[in-house]
């Protein structure tokens, strides 16, 4: 009776201090690539367990950007899926991994990274206040993306003129955020 009590105590407190967690903004991550995205996980070792994003993953090693990417940040990662990287002129991903094409792989990669930590809700805001609902984003590759939205869809577009979707918003991660897009943006 006692062991019980103190199981149904227990539920009782871990439930109340669930709820409280929710209602404080302890909001689950969303299921990327078939995968649970960890918050007190880093946007690499997220990236690895997502199906969806092996190509990134590679490219990303290829580029030497694992250790910058892992460090404390804050960043925030459009992630290409894999199909983004598919979708691209044939053998153009085989000609970026060579190491004689590392300058120029580590361009792209950067050109979907930003120093800081943009959630979905502030970009929209930021969105909805820039002239002409065109926000320009500096990345770190120096280039800019430009944010618009398409209904409640974010597109972002790249100084090619190449228009992608963020496809699953707001993967917090414990240097950043990763907002998933179906498309490879490519600087000039």
């Amino acid at each position: 009776m006692i062991k019980s009590l103190r199981i149904a105590l227990t539920a009782g407190v871990f439930a109340i201090a669930s709820s409280t967690a929710v209602l404080a903004g302890g909001h689950a991550n969303p299921m990327v690539g078939g995968a649970k995205m960890m918050m007190d996980m880093d946007i690499v070792d997220n990236a690895m367990n997502s199906k969806d994003h092996t190509t990134l993953v590679a490219a990303v090693a290829a580029a030497g950007l694992v250790d910058t990417l892992k460090s404390e940040g804050p960043f925030t990662v459009f992630a290409p899926v894999n199909d983004a990287f598919a979708a691209l002129p044939e053998g153009t991903v085989d000609t970026l991994l060579k190491p004689e094409n590392k300058d120029m792989l580590t361009k792209v990669l950067t050109a979907h990274v930003v120093s800081g930590k943009i959630l979905a809700g502030d970009l929209v805001k930021m969105i909805g206040e820039a002239e002409g609902g065109k926000l320009a984003i500096e990345t770190v590759s120096g280039d800019t993306l430009t944010a618009m939205l398409d209904g409640k869809m974010v597109k972002l577009m790249d100084e090619s003129g190449s228009i992608g979707t963020v496809t699953i918003a707001d993967v917090k991660q414990s240097n950043g955020v990763i907002h998933v897009v179906d498309t490879v943006l490519v600087p000039k």
